[in-house]
């Protein structure tokens, strides 16, 4: 498979539900061109979590949308999936019951990302950030 020559895709997002499966679409076809299709479930899997808390989480005006960003690592080993929000809120672990619905999704960012965090970004809300790389044994960690 070709190659795509950008090392970075941007895409804006309403809050609707739907929008997630059309950003994993999205994801898919830049690891594939970027020729690191064995990180597509990891990948997958973390942006379906950030996606989601931002659309549910997060204080979208009128108007505004969800940004992400996937950006491949200098190496060209790994990718950096961004999801910008316009909440100044931090994600939390949720601690949830076991019989719990929902509330594990940064459990699941931490256990399959190699790294994850978030930050300030330009404008108002924050950026929450996951990392995940091929490697010798595997995929991630």
């Amino acid at each position: 498979m070709e190659r795509i020559a950008e090392s970075a895709v941007v895409r804006r997002w309403s809050r609707h539900p739907a929008c997630v499966a059309r950003a994993r679409t999205e994801l898919r076809t830049a690891l594939e061109g970027w020729g690191l299709a064995p990180l597509t479930d990891a990948a997958s899997l973390v942006l379906s979590e950030l996606l989601t808390n931002a659309g549910r989480h997060a204080v979208v005006s009128p108007g505004r949308e969800i940004e992400t960003r996937f950006l491949l690592d200098g190496r060209g080993r790994g990718i950096r999936i961004e999801v910008h929000d316009a909440s100044s809120v931090p994600p939390r672990m949720a601690d949830p019951d076991e019989d719990a619905v929902g509330g594990r999704g940064l459990h699941l960012v931490d256990a399959v990302a190699d790294a994850w965090g978030f930050g300030e970004r330009v404008g108002p809300g924050k950026v929450v950030w996951a990392e995940c790389a091929l490697r010798e044994e595997g995929v991630c960690r």
